[in-house]
């Protein structure tokens, strides 16, 4: 598995992701390699919760039943650290041995790959935030779909104008399409676009849709706003993964093995 350190520079690219003008459009691209899925991927920290060796804390199924060992990958710091501080109550003897680890969601994405073929293999399943959850199935209430449940880990994007197209942001030379793991930062994002043109603003909505999923149209679909897609993780996340580095460089720190085993002016809207 990838070092913590060698984040350094996908920290920085996501860090600058809003910058940019805001814009509504498509690219027509053929179907995403592998590859360009992990790219857009290694950027986004999510956290385990493993050992010094980096082996994973997992869930065995119950004595005599079948099924596969599974470790939880939590989409935010707090909350992983939130189900070890209840292990230290619950097992204090096991959680005296397990830490938070950050680790990046391309290298989930990339032993599931591995193993998926495997009969006897280690499962990942997302924590999602319940916060986040929450919001999602409120969304889904007030959409079309109202009769569905939400399910599996929330990420949100914004449709407006005239053809309800993706609401975008200018990264570098392209328009790229924002989904964020957090529903208030989605907002800030349309906040800031409703001072430019209050107008298109006003035709705005949020639609939920679940990172696993995402994950799969990209994998198997052939769909022209695939390359598009940048996933915006939450910012305390990035910001606690910037710490670590940071502490990495201070003189006599010991390097983080975090390893898993198995804002420009807005520009008027375009069509």
């Amino acid at each position: 598995m990838k070092s913590l350190i060698r984040w350094s520079a996908t920290v920085g690219l996501v860090g600058s992701t809003l910058a940019g003008s805001l814009l509504m459009g498509t690219l027509q691209v053929l179907a995403l390699t592998q590859e360009q899925i992990v790219q857009k991927l290694r950027p986004i920290p999510v956290f385990t919760i493993a050992n010094s060796d980096g082996a994973p804390l997992v869930a065995a199924p119950p004595s005599g039943q079948k099924g596969n060992p599974v470790a939880g990958v939590f989409i935010t710091q707090q909350d992983a650290q939130a189900f070890l501080d209840g292990l230290k109550n619950r097992s204090p003897e096991v959680a005296k041995n397990v830490r938070v680890v950050p680790v990046s969601l391309a290298e989930v994405y990339q032993l599931n790959q591995v193993n998926k073929e495997k009969k006897e293999k280690l499962e990942f399943a997302f924590v999602p935030s319940r916060q986040q959850v929450t919001t999602a199935q409120a969304l889904v209430k007030q959409s079309e779909k109202k009769d569905q449940q939400f399910t599996g880990t929330p990420l949100f994007v914004a449709r407006g104008g005239a053809e309800k197209g993706y609401l975008t942001i200018q990264q570098g030379n392209k328009s790229v399409i924002p989904m964020f793991f957090k529903k208030e930062e989605l907002q800030s994002l349309m906040d800031r676009f409703k001072q430019q043109d209050p107008k298109v603003a006003s035709t705005l909505e949020v639609q939920v849709l679940n990172l696993e999923g995402v994950i799969e149209v990209l994998r198997t679909k052939n769909d022209p706003q695939l390359e598009q897609i940048v996933l915006i993780p939450p910012r305390e996340s990035m910001e606690y993964v910037q710490t670590l580095l940071e502490n990495n460089k201070k003189p006599g720190a010991t390097p983080a093995k975090p390893q898993v085993a198995p804002a420009t002016k807005p520009a008027t809207p375009k069509k």
